[in-house]
């Protein structure tokens, strides 16, 4: 089974067995979209982060409308915390969609201050260069997906490891899963 395979497979089974050890999102969130090629067009990829690096959610998107956002914001705030401010680029869908979905928190847009996600993004872009392409739609919510959990894990925001050596935390947590799978 090729490592790719092995990834389609088995991330989304860690990804939920993992989610009991996740901790709680922090209450200040930066929220962006980057783009990838799959089969020769562009999606869109809607990333959040929190004060502290911790990846939120990531949701792949064909279109950057009202629709692709609110449903991207409801299945970020089904992970714990509702955030008190929320940083954005300056797209218009995001005042609509936080006056209706987070009407007290506190919408930020002004120009560099979203900084914390563009250079999270470029981790993610780095990640994704040397591979030979995504084929699917499916497939790179998967792998982006996947790709949050460990730099989560790497960063130390589950309750997976904590005893290990950092540069060895991710293998020590792939152990632990791999036991209650």
């Amino acid at each position: 089974m090729t490592v790719y395979r092995w990834v389609q497979r088995f991330i989304p089974l860690l990804i939920d067995v993992a989610r009991p050890c996740r901790h709680i999102p922090g209450d200040r969130w930066f929220v962006d979209e980057t783009y990838v090629k799959v089969s020769g067009r562009w999606i869109y990829l809607y990333r959040a982060v929190d004060q502290y690096g911790q990846v939120i959610d990531v949701l792949a998107s064909d279109h950057r409308d009202l629709a692709a956002g609110r449903r991207f914001f409801t299945r970020a705030l089904s992970h714990g915390r509702r955030p008190v401010e929320v940083t954005t680029d300056q797209a218009a869908s995001y005042p609509r969609i936080l006056d209706e979905l987070l009407p007290a928190a506190c919408h930020i847009d002004a120009w560099r201050a979203n900084n914390r996600i563009e250079s999270d993004h470029s981790q993610l872009k780095a990640r994704l260069r040397p591979m030979r392409g995504l084929k699917r739609f499916r497939s790179t919510q998967i792998v982006s997906s996947g790709h949050a959990f460990v730099q989560n894990i790497r960063r130390g925001h589950y309750e997976l490891a904590v005893d290990a050596d950092p540069r060895l935390r991710v293998s020590a947590a792939f152990v632990e899963l791999t036991l209650a799978v």
